[in-house]
Formats: C-alpha cells, structure tokens, sequence
C-alpha cells in the first residue's frame, strides 16, 4: 500500500475523478467512493485507484467503507467532494423535493462520513503525526444569489459544519480544510442541477472566459493536503478570475480597462 491513502467521494465524475487522478499521479493510495460502479472501476482501471461502490446518503454504505478501510491500512486524508445542486427557482416555487436532496447530500452526508470515519482519521494521525478533512462546499456557502434558495443553504449549512468540526477537533494534529469553488465547468454539476436540459446547462457558461475546471479545483485540493502538517489552510476560495461574486460574472474577453 502507498505510505499515505485518501478516501474522496463524489469520484465517478468532475472534481472528484480530478482529485483522484491527480493525488495517484502523487503516490497516494486512493480510495474512490460513488454511486456509479461502472464509471468507478473504469478510473480504477485507468489509475489503479480502489473503487467503493457507495451512496454516502446510506448509513450501512458508510460502515461498510470504515470496515474496508479498517482491514486494509486506514485512511489519512478524507476528500469530502459529494455534493450537488437540483434546480433555480425561487424560494417561493422551488421544489421541497429538491431541498431536502441537497441537505440530504451536501450536508447530511458529509455529517455521516465524518462521523464514521473520524476514528481511523484518529489512529493514522496518532501513528503518523497528522490527518487531514477536506470539505469542498462552494462560494454558495458564503454568498447568496437569486434562485440560489436551497443549495445556498445546503451550502452554507456544510460551511458551518466544517467551522465548528474544526473548533472541536482544535488540540487534536488533524487539519479541518475548506475548499470553496466558485463557477467550475465540469461533466455533469449544471447539466444535473437542470434535470438533463443540455441547453439550460450550457447556457450557464456561454460567454464566460476560461471557468474553472476540475483538474483546477483538483490541483487546489491536493495542495492544500500535501503542505507541511502545521500548515493549515483553513478556507480556500477559488474563482475564475471573471467571477468577482456567485452573483457577479464578466461576460466576454477580459481586458484592461481605459485610462480615460
């Protein structure tokens, strides 16, 4: 086994796969964890990460993560990327549906996953001198916008969460970090949040220069993990430099502007 292992969730696609790509391209050992067992073992195949078929939404699939794990070497760094957002309708007329899938994922399951998972984060730090949690939320956690109603509050719920594990865990050697993205171009976030609609998720992007990619937020997360164990970076936010807010995007080239 690799002298250092990661558990991500949310592999099958986006920020996820990124993540797990590129911390096997570093030597880690890597657990990918998804609903989707086809696209799991085709990336295990691919980087010779382990795939764990799970929904982080069910208790037992959680368990029976910590119990692999448990027999198999532990884990030192948990990636806490499952997540996702349904629709952008107005508080009024959104679906309550909606709602409670993204507290159900965003939330509940990060809760769940740390919650199982925390004691064997416990015994590698005792062994080794450190763990570390990384929760990807989303600049919706920090900031609202209109439609926003249900995955701001999913998300800013998850930054919560994240805010006060790290008060908790405060005299323990394990880092608590953040990474909030803002507008990341990937597979399936929009094209999901849409039900499927194709041209309502593309339109999100249309005119946008150079969104973030996953690899983008993949490159920040195993940074952030890799850095000396007193180091930590508590919150990250990253953006494409045309966002200036969840709610303010540059459309079209940029440019300098005019002296004039």
């Amino acid at each position: 086994m690799a002298s250092r292992r990661a558990v991500v969730t949310g592999a099958s696609t986006g920020i996820g796969e990124a993540t797990v790509r590129l911390l096997r391209r570093n030597g880690w050992g890597v657990v990918a964890v998804a609903r989707r067992a086809d696209r799991l073992g085709a990336l295990a195949a691919e980087t010779g990460a382990e795939a764990f078929p799970a929904d982080i939404t069910v208790q037992g699939d959680v368990e029976a993560l910590r119990d692999r794990l448990a027999a198999t070497g532990g884990v030192h760094a948990l990636v806490n990327n499952a997540g996702g957002a349904r629709g952008l309708d107005s508080v009024e007329k959104s679906s309550i549906d909606d709602w409670k899938w993204m507290y159900e994922v965003n939330v509940l399951g990060t809760k769940r996953v740390v919650s199982v998972l925390l004691p064997l984060l416990r015994e590698r730090a005792d062994a080794d001198g450190h763990a570390d949690i990384v929760n990807v939320t989303s600049i919706a956690g920090h900031n609202v916008y209109v439609g926003g109603g249900g995955y701001n509050a999913a998300k800013f719920a998850e930054h919560a969460l994240t805010e006060v594990l790290r008060l908790e865990l405060n005299g323990e050697p394990i880092r608590v970090i953040e990474v909030a993205p803002g507008m990341v171009r990937t597979e399936e976030f929009s094209l999901s949040r849409f039900s499927g609609d194709r041209e309502r998720a593309d339109a999100v992007y249309a005119d946008i220069p150079d969104p973030l990619s996953a690899d983008d937020v993949a490159y920040t997360i195993v940074d952030a993990v890799e850095r000396p164990p007193h180091v930590d970076l508590d919150l990250i936010v990253v953006k494409p430099v045309a966002q200036a807010a969840s709610h303010r995007l540059h459309h079209g080239p940029l440019r300098v502007a005019s002296r004039d």
